[in-house]
């Protein structure tokens, strides 16, 4: 069943996308949502109406992305933590304290927009990548020391 989605879902596309997904899952959960539709011919005529009149504005959300990424560059985070004397953190580092670390170095990126590579359980040096635009990511170096 191929559906178009209304806003970007983690692991399955991003807004204005037609993706194919199982039927029960477009009709039993995306299309009552409201986070899809049915990708019928005349929702395919308004989806390109739509994007050609936001062409303009996709490009300038794009910029900004870009710039955003250009703005961080090289940074290195540093975030404090609860450490054993094994070395292991008491809980996990959250998207929500790369979010917060960027936000105190003057950056506004929103916590759903960043993902790990790899569990953060341990003191040491991390990757974060930040998704600002569905075709610019940003990968940020954070290290976790004890606090």
């Amino acid at each position: 069943m191929e559906v178009i989605l209304k806003e970007n879902i983690k692991g399955l596309g991003f807004k204005n996308d037609i993706v194919d997904v199982k039927p029960g899952y477009g009709r039993n959960y995306l299309i009552p949502q409201g986070y899809a539709v049915q990708a019928t011919e005349s929702n395919r005529k308004v989806l390109a109406e739509n994007v050609k009149q936001a062409a303009h504005k996709v490009e300038k959300i794009k910029k900004d992305a870009e710039t955003l990424a250009a703005a961080i560059g090289e940074v290195v985070l540093t975030i404090p933590a609860k450490v054993g004397e094994s070395g292991k953190i008491f809980g996990a580092v959250t998207t929500l304290q790369i979010s917060d670390a960027l936000k105190a170095l003057g950056h506004e990126v929103d916590r759903k927009k960043i993902s790990f590579e790899g569990d953060v359980k341990e003191a040491g040096e991390y990757f974060a990548v930040l998704t600002l635009h569905k075709e610019v990511s940003h990968k940020v170096k954070f290290n976790v020391v004890a606090a």
